[in-house]
Order: C-alpha cells, then sequence, then structure tokens
C-alpha cells in the first residue's frame, strides 16, 4: 500500500511475490532469510508496477491528445510508422527476443526455454534492442515532444 496505494493491487503484487519465491524455493541457499527476500520482492514489484504504470499512462496521454485533433492523428500513425521501423532494422534475433518480450509479454526465463538460448543471452539482445529503439526514435520523439507542447 505504501508505494501503490491500491488495495486490490497491493495484495495483487504480495501474491505475485509469494509464487515467485514458491517457485524459486528450491533454488535458494538454505540460510536465505525468507522475510527480507520477501520483503525486498514485493518492494521491487510494487517498483515495477509504478514505473509500468507511468510509461502506460504517458503514452494513452500522447494517444488521447494525438486523436483530438487531426494533426494529432497524422502523429499518432507516423510515431506507429516509426516504430514499426525501428522494429524491423532490428537485427533478426534482436527482433524476435524483443517481439516476445513485449507483443507477446513472455518473461526471459521463457524466451530462453523457447528459444533453446541462456537467459543472459536473453538479457544481452533486449539491453541491445532497446539501445537500437532509443537511437532510433530519439530524434522522432523529441520532435513529437515539441509538437504536443500546448
Amino acid at each position: 500500500m505504501k508505494y501503490v496505494h491500491d488495495l486490490d493491487e497491493a495484495k495483487n503484487l504480495v501474491h505475485e511475490a509469494f509464487i515467485a519465491l514458491w517457485e524459486k524455493y528450491e533454488t535458494l541457499p538454505m540460510d536465505t532469510n525468507f522475510r527480507s527476500y520477501l520483503y525486498t520482492a514485493v518492494r521491487n514489484k510494487s517498483l515495477n508496477y509504478l514505473r509500468d504504470r507511468k510509461l502506460h499512462l504517458s503514452v494513452s496521454a500522447v494517444e488521447n491528445h494525438a486523436t483530438d485533433t487531426a494533426s494529432g492523428k497524422l502523429m499518432s500513425d507516423e510515431l506507429e510508422r516509426e516504430i514499426a521501423l525501428a522494429i524491423n532494422s532490428l537485427p533478426e534475433r534482436c527482433r524476435v527476443i524483443f517481439e516476445m518480450s513485449r507483443f507477446e509479454e513472455l518473461k526471459y526465463a521463457e524466451i530462453a526455454d523457447k528459444l533453446g538460448i541462456s537467459i543472459k543471452t536473453v538479457e544481452a539482445q533486449m539491453s541491445k534492442a532497446l539501445s537500437i529503439l532509443r537511437k532510433h526514435l530519439a530524434d522522432f520523439l523529441s520532435l513529437l515532444f515539441f509538437l504536443l507542447m500546448p
């Protein structure tokens, strides 16, 4: 509650932390302090939730503003095109891993299992993909930001 200020969402995050602990129980060292582990897991899940919610709200605000005007509709269409171009410009392996993570909403471990690669490889490829996308979209997003200013 301290982080998310929503009782139902707080309960969901705690539940997810317990499930994660249950799934990892066999692999954790015997001397693990489970109370600290759970506290940290819930805190991290809460912070991730807030980060994702903030990003979602920002994107929604841009989309809402963009669809309110004719020029906004054009900017929204252009943004979608630029994002598609940026994703298609990724190297094949990066693109596949990025799409599995972002569009299929698979976790890194699930992607690693499906592709028969290590989790570290998935992490490295996602980092590479995000870096390329950030560079590719930087100029366009700066321009979009200034166009949307009142």
